[in-house]
């Protein structure tokens, strides 16, 4: 009973959020507005932004193949490809269920044990967490003026430097504590940190690690490029977004996407929360953050959809 109420608020909470959050973004910025913003879009923009979308998940099939092959498993490309999309459109109705069908699905067609396959998914999005780090940090150098002063206009600077404290002797007492751990949570903490750091160590060890390297970093190009490109599909935001405003929208709308079932409500809300910092007008950066999360939402469902459909016809040989 306890696991059936668990799952049922996995689902039901971020979805509850995403609805309230469309019914927020449609008080700030009506419908009416919005439909207008989507009629007059340039959707050669929008079509390119899709287009870096499809390529980073291409890529991100591709680059799987580096973490199964020193384990002696060489999947079908196109089973990897559909396995992504189907993880994709899962996600958009329970967020992170779609790790499991990703590995689930080569477990079926490609004989791939299930916790082998789900280990490189693991493995994977620590090398996306790292990425991620690495683009807050990029942006934190660029804009620390900026945050800056964001912050001590907003907190108090003797509680800014106090939470920084606490945060640094936080940490320290954190690795202290975990160091001394030999039972109970304190070892369940200690042994999935060290978990995490043999899961990143292990990538630099691969036999083709620059491959996966260049795969990461081309996947994460993509998904800039495509946040990047679909802007100018908003007449008014033409050459009106600075480099600093894209980056914290970019962080902030990824961030929101595992708040919520594929960031529905959640996603042109901090996009829109991002570009206000930097004084950008709301209803064109609404309606920006609608066409640019309803465009690869869109091509989730559609590939995501087909890649269900087509996995075993594909694979009709297996299933004899």
């Amino acid at each position: 009973m306890k696991i059936k109420t668990s799952k049922i608020l996995k689902f039901l909470l971020p979805l509850t959020l995403g609805v309230f959050l469309v019914w927020y973004s449609l008080s700030k910025t009506p419908l009416e507005k919005l439909i207008e913003y989507f009629k007059q879009a340039d959707y050669t923009w929008v079509i390119l932004g899709v287009f870096c979308g499809i390529l980073s998940h291409l890529s991100r099939a591709y680059r799987w193949q580096y973490m199964l092959q020193p384990m002696g498993y060489k999947p079908k490309y196109a089973n990897n490809v559909m396995a992504v999309f189907v993880a994709y459109l899962a996600n958009l109705g329970i967020p992170r269920s779609g790790e499991a069908l990703r590995a689930l699905t080569l477990t079926n067609y490609e004989d791939v044990p299930f916790e082998k396959g789900f280990g490189t998914i693991v493995a994977e999005r620590i090398a996306d967490l790292i990425i991620m780090f690495i683009v807050i940090g990029i942006t934190l150098y660029l804009q620390f003026d900026f945050i800056w002063d964001l912050l001590t206009k907003n907190l108090n600077p003797t509680k800014l430097i106090l939470l920084f404290a606490v945060m640094i002797l936080g940490g320290i007492g954190l690795i202290i504590f975990i160091k001394k751990a030999k039972k109970g949570i304190a070892l369940k903490i200690k042994n999935f940190i060290l978990g995490i750091y043999e899961g990143a160590t292990s990538i630099l060890r691969m036999k083709n690690k620059w491959g996966f390297i260049l795969h990461t970093l081309f996947i994460w190009a993509m998904y800039l490029l495509m946040f990047y490109l679909t802007i100018f599909s908003v007449e008014e935001l033409h050459g009106k977004v600075p480099l600093g405003a894209m980056l914290i929208a970019f962080i902030a709308g990824s961030f929101s996407i595992a708040a919520s079932n594929g960031g529905i409500g959640f996603y042109p809300v901090a996009v829109a929360g991002a570009f206000s910092l930097f004084n950008l007008p709301e209803d064109p950066s609404m309606a920006f953050g609608w066409i640019m999360w309803a465009s690869q939402t869109l091509m989730i469902v559609i590939l995501g959809g087909l890649s269900f459909l087509y996995l075993p016809i594909f694979n009709r040989e297996k299933n004899l």
